[in-house]
């Protein structure tokens, strides 16, 4: 299925690299540019996130493969890690990738307590980065650096839009949050909180529980007794497919509007079934763009994998356009990573989302849409936010 040669790396536990190792990295010999480009995937292969992972890589290699399976004339190699969802092993395992496999670019990751640690190692090794979902705002924040792009959104940026349309369109007044207690639990039930507050309405509780537990009932509990006007909540994967489903089945879709960031309803439909109907989220993709990029993307997409893609199918596309964008510009060098960086920054393609630019910061302008549940799509019912750019706080790009 692909002319790109894959090899397949093995998780090997307990044993540990020091990431100042990498440092000599940095300086080392890279491939010449007639070589194999060697690309590091660090995604969840197992556990809640194994969907949003699988479909990753497969947009990344759909677009490879488009081009011949080469990028900047270089063919690619892959190397894969299971990143587990584990912030306590992501160290360990992405310097399997810097060090033991001196892979010339990492894409990963989905966690954003995982993508931190990664970000943390590429930027000490000056490894080139590309996030392909985790949506941490300290990644393009405080954490941002020349050699980390993202090709998905931040956190920020998902939930905002929804807290604007929430009291703007929908009326409502009062809120409740709920999401799991990490990173990107609390950054997006935080911008939601912004948004919505910001034009007049008033979050009175912020629910969490941990990763990735499922229990909600206690919770569901709380929230039918507290009569909010509206829910607010993030979860992905299967946690978001119990989420809706308890939801619905407590009684609470017909008393207290939910909504969400993107991923609650993104890939998780065939398992929702009638609980999602009606459903509205804010993402930066949606079902029905009807864009000609968008339909040739879902064709080839659906052809090569027998699946309907999703946003993690189309950010990982991306991930693999920001890659020749960068490399076309530096011939395949990966050592210039300041002329890398520079191309990306000016670049304008298009994605099947829409126009797709860079931030100074290396995250993506975009359009947030406002998608409904409709069958077993999410379909766009309008814009909740035209071209928003992350604020990057704390940047010093």
């Amino acid at each position: 299925m692909t002319s790109s040669t894959t090899r397949t790396t093995g998780i090997r536990r307990g044993s540990t690299w020091a990431l100042a190792a990498t440092l000599a990295l940095a300086g080392g010999a890279h491939a010449q540019t007639g070589e194999k480009l060697k690309v590091g995937l660090m995604l969840p292969y197992s556990g809640t996130f194994t969907a949003l992972g699988v479909a990753i890589e497969n947009g990344f290699r759909l677009y490879v493969d488009e081009q011949g399976g080469k990028i900047a004339g270089r063919e690619i190699e892959y190397f894969k890690v299971d990143d587990e969802s584990d912030p306590a092993k992501a160290t360990e395992n992405v310097n399997k990738l810097i060090k033991r496999d001196k892979v010339d670019v990492i894409v990963g990751t989905v966690h954003s307590g995982v993508a931190m640690a990664m970000a943390r190692a590429a930027k000490e090794s000056n490894t080139l980065l590309i996030v392909p979902n985790a949506g941490s705002d300290a990644v393009t924040g405080p954490m941002c650096a020349p050699n980390i792009f993202r090709s998905s959104f931040s956190n920020w940026q998902s939930s905002y839009g929804m807290g604007l349309v929430a009291a703007r369109q929908e009326k409502k007044k009062t809120a409740i949050t709920i999401s799991w207690k990490y990173a990107a639990g609390d950054e997006m039930t935080n911008a939601f909180k912004e948004g919505f507050e910001k034009e007049g309405g008033k979050v009175t509780k912020q629910l969490t529980l941990p990763f990735p537990n499922v229990e909600f009932q206690a919770l569901l509990t709380e929230i039918a007794a507290a009569k909010p006007d509206a829910v607010f909540a993030f979860f992905a994967g299967g946690g978001a497919v119990k989420f809706v489903k308890d939801y619905a089945g407590a009684g609470l879709h017909k008393t207290v509007p939910l909504y969400g960031s993107g991923f609650l309803t993104d890939g998780t439909l065939d398992a929702q079934g009638d609980a999602a109907q009606g459903l509205l989220t804010t993402l930066h993709y949606a079902d029905g763009l009807d864009t000609p990029r968008d339909k040739a993307f879902r064709t080839a997409y659906a052809k090569a994998f027998k699946l309907q893609p999703d946003v993690y199918g189309v950010q990982g596309y991306d991930a693999a356009q920001i890659l020749r964008v960068g490399l076309d510009a530096v011939k395949g060098d990966v050592g210039k990573k300041p002329e890398f960086a520079a191309a990306v920054e000016k670049a304008k393609f298009d994605s099947p989302r829409g126009v797709f630019t860079m931030s100074k910061s290396h995250n993506p302008v975009q359009d947030i849409y406002l998608r409904k549940v409709d069958g077993k799509e999410n379909k766009v019912v309008g814009v909740a936010s035209k071209a928003l750019s992350d604020p990057a706080r704390g940047c010093k790009n």
